[in-house]
């Protein structure tokens, strides 16, 4: 008997029954909807996670003070960023001062991040100017009170392209604007799309007091130098800042890259993971498939002996019934990699994230189904393949 006529007659007796083979399919429904949907939504947080660390800047290198003991504390000076400067490979260096100061324009006021830095601040973050102009090296060496506003910062002060040369008022004190960002997205617990950009100068001399840093942002103009950079920085700020060979530094420079490796190993694992939770319900399905199909051959055992009496083989019994589970479980797995497929475009949805189509997932699914459907489809196949004929003729 041919694969087509096996397929026929297995849809033809599912017609028959169609509310026992739904039932039967839930199972396998429910386990490939839930392994597609949590490996989408797995795979969308790996994705939002490298976005959000890949939009912190390009091969950046983050250089930060710690603290010595309980009454000291280690401190990066401007001077420290341009000796950083410096060195071979580096794309861009911006040193960082930030507090948290009441903005006013007009009625409008917000509560956000002053950030003081210099003019190579958009190559080291990786931001990108929308309306007007960043920082100048003028602007920065003059120490002029002008400023740059976040996305997030201009919206809540009611700010656009037509209030560029308008004053805003930081903490008390008057400065112009000059330039709105462009967004970023993914608001979290520091959005990086409110911040107000200043040179460095002011926010030292008005806010915070002190020639201090509070870190230094380096970009690396080549990916495979962020070793050798880092090292070249450690080595240098050790030399300038006189730390015996045995002194710990007082200093850490972190790499993203590292942070980006790790955060995307951690996602796949817990990916793995919720997957390989979601496929116990496979495992469930597949039972009650095979109880199905073994309620089904006692059933059928009157026909089983008409169809060997009349010259059917073993083995075309033991197609039949194994075609027939593979129906069931293909079925229910089309059905279920639908049902996940918009289950996780709807949770992509909400979450910000938006929605990718992984093939590579459908396709585990569809053989997944396949093997639920050969393991527990052969028991109850193998059973009806053995009937005896006579034994099965006379069986009421």
């Amino acid at each position: 008997m041919s694969l087509l006529e096996l397929l026929r007659l297995s849809l033809s007796r599912l017609r028959t029954s169609r509310v026992r083979a739904a039932l039967t399919m839930l199972g396998v429904i429910i386990g490939v909807a839930s392994v597609v949907a949590l490996v989408g939504v797995g795979r969308g947080t790996t994705s939002n996670i490298t976005n959000r660390l890949s939009s912190l800047g390009t091969n950046l290198l983050t250089v930060s003070p710690t603290r010595q003991d309980a009454t000291s504390t280690a401190t990066l000076t401007l001077d420290d960023s341009d000796a950083i400067a410096n060195l071979p490979s580096i794309a861009g260096v911006a040193p960082e001062v930030s507090t948290s100061l009441l903005v006013t324009a007009g009625d409008k006021d917000t509560t956000t991040t002053i950030v003081g830095t210099t003019a190579a601040y958009p190559r080291v973050r990786a931001y990108e100017i929308w309306q007007g102009t960043f920082l100048t090296d003028v602007s920065v060496e003059r120490s002029l009170r002008v400023a740059v506003l976040g996305a997030t910062t201009a919206t809540n002060l009611g700010l656009g392209a037509a209030d560029l040369g308008s004053t805003v008022s930081i903490g008390g004190i008057p400065f112009e604007v000059i330039g709105i960002l462009q967004p970023k997205g993914g608001a979290n617990f520091q959005d990086p799309d409110d911040q107000v950009i200043v040179p460095v100068g002011p926010v030292q001399k008005y806010f915070v007091g002190g020639n201090d840093v509070r870190s230094i942002g380096v970009s690396v103009a080549d990916g495979g130098d962020m070793t050798a950079t880092s090292n070249a920085i450690k080595a240098l700020l050790r030399e300038r800042h006189q730390l015996a060979a045995t002194a710990t530094d007082d200093f850490t420079v972190f790499d993203q890259t590292q942070l980006l490796a790790a955060a995307s190993s951690i996602s796949a694992t817990l990916t793995l993971l919720l997957g390989g939770i979601a496929s116990i319900s496979l495992v469930v399905g597949g039972i009650g498939i095979m109880n199905i199909m073994l309620v089904s051959v006692r059933e059928r055992t009157r026909e089983i002996g008409i169809r060997k009496a009349i010259g059917a083989r073993g083995r075309d019994i033991l197609a039949q019934f194994l075609v027939e589970a593979l129906t069931l479980s293909l079925l229910g797995g089309f059905i279920g990699i639908a049902l996940g497929l918009a289950v996780s475009a709807l949770i992509g949805r909400i979450a910000g994230w938006g929605f990718t189509f992984d093939p590579t997932t459908v396709l585990a699914a569809v053989l997944f189904s396949l093997a639920v459907g050969v393991v527990f489809g052969v028991w109850p196949a193998r059973q009806a393949a053995r009937l005896d004929p006579i034994n099965a003729l006379r069986y009421e």
